[in-house]
């Protein structure tokens, strides 16, 4: 292969890894303006099904924020708006935040898809917004990782400090919790489950954290890397 179509084989992985990552970051930000305007106007949660006919509006803007969901895939927005930008950007505060959406999205999809969707009955454009939150969000950027990178990117001090926010939203989660009696997701709710079952739970989660982030590792150093030809 001459080094003019090396180049042009370069551009062409480059630009297709753009355009996903900015169809990721399009895909999220309707669905969150869908949640928002439904949030606004008294309709469905799409992450619980739960209208907000029940409590204030600054009260659901400050649970909206407060789910693992939402969080994850604001981490991944901003993660495709650079990349989509700036698909060669680094740094290790970037390296962190790039694992963490991964870990957060991914997560969020196995969660949702396991455990939370049989217990939510959505309609319209609730519906509409929790496909774009929890089934094409994840799986798109998990394949858009594995397919355009940018690799290699992790150490294991990278996996360590990935985890300061998820253990940190849990503290938050917990001690909000032991004031409002409000919790996110039912697996976590304290004052049905039980102290002891709910922290077990958050641990079991942590548990799938931790074999996803090796696997990442372990994937982030054996993939080919995006555009290379050796």
């Amino acid at each position: 292969m001459t080094e003019l179509s090396t180049r042009g084989s370069d551009r062409t992985v480059t630009t297709a890894g753009r355009v996903s990552q900015g169809g990721i970051a399009a895909v999220i930000a309707v669905s969150l303006v869908i949640q928002l305007v439904l949030l606004f106007t008294g309709g469905a949660d799409a992450n619980s099904g739960e209208s907000g006919e029940s409590v204030g509006l600054g009260t659901r803007l400050w649970r909206l924020f407060s789910y693992f969901t939402i969080q994850s895939n604001l981490i991944v927005l901003a993660a495709a708006l650079v990349l989509a930008l700036r698909p060669t950007y680094d740094g290790r505060f970037w390296r962190t935040l790039r694992l963490d959406s991964l870990l957060g999205i991914v997560i969020t999809g196995l969660v949702f898809a396991i455990v939370l969707a049989p217990q939510v009955d959505l309609a319209g454009w609730a519906l509409v917004a929790t496909i774009g939150f929890h089934y094409i969000s994840p799986w798109a950027a998990l394949l858009a990782w594995l397919v355009f990178g940018p690799r290699p990117r992790l150490t294991w001090a990278i996996v360590a400090f990935a985890f300061i926010w998820p253990c940190a939203w849990l503290v938050y989660i917990f001690t909000q919790g032991a004031f409002t009696d409000w919790y996110p997701y039912p697996f976590l709710d304290v004052t049905d489950l039980g102290l002891g079952t709910a922290m077990r739970n958050a641990g079991l989660v942590l548990v799938i954290g931790v074999v996803l982030a090796a696997l990442f590792k372990l994937l982030d150093t054996k993939l080919p890397v995006p555009g290379r030809r050796d």
